[in-house]
């Protein structure tokens, strides 16, 4: 893995220092080791990074949050509005050996020195440029939250760790305040292509009084009790759990087999919707609230994608969803005690949007009334274009959006396992919450929030990438990836209740997007993907301007009121 480099410290000499020469106060709060493809930070027991919110004191102050491919994790700085000269952020520079061996005060100085020469060469390099304006009258949706997921793979690793606070640091750097502040959170009714081994709740055969769901499964019971450790260690304060079932048992289906092409009998369908009910019952009686079910996960693998998909599905087409949730599903669950519960609707790809929901429609009028909201995954958003979401956006506007499922590794053209370290990886999630969130996009919810060096446990070996991975040789240890921060400039500082508003850049420099957060604070993200450093004039429509130059391959949040 390379060697580990010891973290800067916040000394307040250091500060002194760093702030005469451009007013910027370092914070390199990760542990940075080189990986196979670029830098991972690094997480044991006894420590692991984390980034309080900045507090503005002054209306003109304001805070860029920074990442870059060269090395920069969540490092701050801070200065006001209304300077003439230019604010430069300075990438990261790489520590020698003879600075490792330095004592402290050399190195302060060394620092100086060589933010002075960083400075010089990045002015007289090429610099883009870039205006972008922020208008806070003009608003977009208001946001739900992101998250990630937990699933059986990420049970099987927590529990193995050698360490209980190794589980801890895991839990709040996705779910505290100081870390990416999560507050959305998928898991899977039954068992998933994550798991150890294909289950669901009744698998007795001809089980229709579901005799078992009194009781946790044995595979549920260490994954509700870390989900409930997650909740008590990390202090997230609404924690909205999502849940979708993969495939009923079996003998509910047509061709008795976890996969392949089989889809629900109808003898069952009544079935499936109590399956659905107790589940929740189940959930709430055991401490862990849900807020929200989808009509099935990838309902297409079990009806198309057959000879592809070798894990657990539940084929449906659309007019079968439509006569399952109209007639059965939505009735059971709305004239029950989770009435308010969250529907929503598909949990599939961009190409079977908006015509899913149209073929419901017509098969049973009025039967998506039943859903709140429509879930999409990411996986071929590349391929079919902004139309099918914006079409859908037209035929259901009144429907909440998120993105249920996101990872790196699912195509024949990538490699389906974690590439340590890699920031493009990374580009490639900032690009797409950038994509859907100007789409109209509520929320986003990642695949799993951990796995192991080959992308696993998965049990028929659909190995993909994570933002963090597990070091499974000790079990003492966990790498967090470059797509771990890029999700986090998001994440952290765009809390739930958050309404987008226009942020308009004037060319193709710079990807953005901004918000107007609870607290009337405005956050914005921005991104440049260039491989040349970016002078960004940003202009607030009631706060006024500065100038800050940026460097090529980084993605920074800026904060201000």
């Amino acid at each position: 893995m390379g060697k580990m480099f010891a973290s800067r410290g916040m000394l307040v000499l250091g500060v002194l220092l760093v702030s005469a020469i451009g007013g910027q106060s370092e914070s390199i709060p990760c542990k940075l080791i080189d990986a196979e493809h670029g830098k991972v930070c690094v997480c044991t027991a006894d420590y692991c990074d984390y980034l309080e919110n900045p507090v503005l004191t002054d209306e003109n102050e304001w805070f860029l949050i920074s990442s870059s491919k060269q090395g920069l994790r969540f490092s701050t700085t801070s200065d006001k509005f209304g300077k003439e000269e230019k604010f430069t952020v300075q990438d990261y520079v790489e520590p020698t050996q003879e600075t490792a061996n330095a004592t402290i005060l050399s190195r302060l100085l060394d620092k100086v020195v060589d933010s002075a020469f960083t400075l010089e060469s990045r002015e007289s390099s090429i610099t883009r440029t870039v205006t972008l304006r922020l208008d806070r009258s003009k608003t977009h949706q208001k946001m739900v939250g992101f998250g990630g997921s937990y699933t059986g793979a990420v049970e099987y690793l927590v529990e193995n760790f050698k360490h209980s606070e190794l589980a801890d640091h895991l839990y709040k750097s996705f779910y505290a305040e100081d870390g990416l502040g999560f507050n959305l959170m998928r898991v899977s009714i039954g068992g998933c292509d994550f798991d150890l081994e294909p289950w669901s709740y009744a698998e007795e055969e001809g089980d229709t009084e579901l005799s078992d769901m009194d009781e946790l499964n044995a595979h549920d019971v260490t994954r509700v009790a870390q989900i409930k450790r997650l909740i008590e260690v990390s202090g997230v304060k609404n924690l909205l759990v999502k849940g979708a079932a993969w495939s009923s048992p079996p003998w509910m289906k047509t061709n008795n087999r976890w996969t392949g092409f089989g889809r629900l009998k109808r003898a069952y369908y009544q079935t499936w919707a109590d399956y659905h009910l107790r589940w929740l019952r189940l959930m709430k009686d055991n401490g862990i609230p849900i807020w929200a079910i989808s009509t099935g996960n990838e309902p297409l693998n079990g009806i198309i994608f057959m000879y592809f998909v070798k894990f657990m599905s539940l084929g449906w087409t659309p007019q079968t969803q439509a006569i399952w949730l109209n007639d059965y599903l939505g009735p059971t669950i709305r004239n029950s005690e989770f009435k308010d519960i969250t529907l929503f609707g598909n949990d599939d790809q961009r190409y079977s949007f908006p015509h899913w929901f149209k073929m419901m429609n017509r098969t049973r009028p009025n039967s998506i009334d039943y859903l709140d909201g429509l879930s999409l995954h990411w996986y071929w958003d590349e391929i079919f274009g902004n139309s099918f979401i914006e079409q859908t956006k037209e035929y259901a506007p009144d429907k909440i959006l998120i993105v249920s499922e996101s990872c790196i590794g699912d195509k024949p053209w990538q490699a389906a396992a974690p590439l340590l370290g890699s920031w493009e990886r990374a580009e490639k999630y900032a690009r797409d919450y950038l994509l859907n969130i100007k789409l109209g996009f509520h929320g986003w919810i990642d695949w799993n929030i951990c796995l192991d060096e080959i992308g696993g446990p998965n049990y028929v070996d659909n190995t993909v990438d994570a933002p963090v991975i597990v070091n499974t040789t000790t079990f003492e240890e966990f790498y967090k990836q470059p797509m771990f921060y890029a999700i986090g400039h998001f994440s952290k500082w765009v809390p739930e209740g958050s309404v987008r508003i226009d942020a308009v850049p004037s060319n193709v420099n710079l990807d953005s997007v901004a918000f107007l957060r609870p607290d009337n604070k405005i956050t914005a993200v921005l991104f440049n993907s260039g491989r040349a450093d970016l002078d960004i004039t940003l202009v607030d429509s009631i706060r006024g301007q500065f100038v800050v130059n940026v460097p090529a391959k980084s993605i920074h949040t800026l904060l201000y009121s």
